[in-house]
């Protein structure tokens, strides 16, 4: 029988204080958390972007995604641009200033991260990325973890 439930236990507890820092630093030196760097991320890499893009992207409900494009069209990071076929629907897109703290940020959450794995050698971190990247694409595969 395999025990991975601390396995599990450390997976989670490393995410959260790995996301911790990097927010913290984030929102110290560009003044955003690291959930609105991720969306920025997801709508800038996601051709016609809309808020259920991101809902499978990163398993969480629709009014959260909502609320949350809500918050970065306030900051005047992001617009909500009618869908051309779908009326129903938006496409969500940068601004200029959206793209600017994009740009801005990046380097910062890759020296953090950096900064923060640097006791990891790069073969383990390697063997890691490959075996997470596993598991999420199987996790993916059968739909497991999406909210309702």
């Amino acid at each position: 029988m395999r025990h991975v439930t601390p396995i599990f236990a450390d997976l989670v507890r490393v995410e959260t204080r790995l996301y911790n820092a990097v927010s913290a630093r984030l929102r110290a030196e560009q003044g955003l958390g690291l959930g609105q760097f991720e969306f920025l991320e997801i709508i800038d890499r996601v051709p016609g972007c809309r808020v259920l893009d991101i809902v499978g992207e990163l398993a969480i409900t629709v009014g959260a995604v909502s609320k949350a494009v809500d918050r970065l069209v306030a900051a005047g990071w992001c617009l909500r641009v009618a869908h051309p076929q779908d009326r129903r629907s938006s496409v969500l897109r940068l601004t200029s200033e959206g793209k600017k703290q994009l740009a801005a940020s990046r380097p910062i959450v890759e020296s953090e991260l950096i900064s923060l794995t640097a006791a990891v050698p790069p073969d383990d971190l390697t063997r890691i990325s490959s075996t997470l990247a596993t598991l999420r694409a199987a996790l993916e595969a059968k739909s497991h973890g999406q909210p309702g």
